[in-house]
């Protein structure tokens, strides 16, 4: 019988030797392994953090460590380059989003999508005089958001289910 299913059944403690690998192997954080079961009210109770001139940032997840997701409001500031650790994903909910990534300068709009490596030199903010709004996510290691498609169409135009995780 494997360690899982004696950990599953009851018959086995988890220990940290157990614990630390199983962790990586599924790529979360050991106190999500070890942590109680969530309790009453499961709502994050946000609470918006005004910026310089007019920006908004609201943390929508509490969890440090993870990745975080934030709905920003960004206003006009000039562009300054920065690089850090981490993996970034934005989607412009209304306004238009400049980002320069490096040497490259990209326009976003409504619907649109990016992502990119945070060690790479960027910023993003409106591409014009007004204030652009999109959801933010951020993996503090790399972590990268996973897209899961429905069916599409091949060549021919026959559908065809998108391979990935379930």
């Amino acid at each position: 019988m494997s360690t899982l299913s004696r950990l599953e059944s009851g018959r086995r403690r988890p220990t940290l030797d157990l614990l630390i690998p199983l962790a990586r192997a599924h790529r979360v954080a050991l106190d999500q392994l070890v942590t109680a079961p969530a309790t009453g009210d499961p709502r994050v109770h946000l609470k918006p953090r005004r910026r310089e001139r007019g920006s908004v940032l609201v943390p929508l997840t509490q969890y440090p460590g993870r990745v975080q997701v934030f709905k920003q409001v960004l206003s006009h500031r000039e562009p300054r380059l920065v690089t850090h650790a981490g993996y970034a994903w934005l989607y412009v909910l209304a306004g238009r989003l400049r980002l320069i990534l490096g040497e490259r300068e990209i326009t976003l709009q409504p619907g649109e999508v990016a992502e990119f490596d945070t060690g790479e030199p960027h910023w993003f903010g409106p591409a014009d005089a007004e204030a652009v709004e999109i959801p933010h996510l951020f993996g503090p290691h790399g972590d990268q958001a996973v897209v899961r498609t429905g069916p599409t169409s091949n060549a021919e135009g026959h559908p065809r289910r998108q391979a990935g995780p379930s």
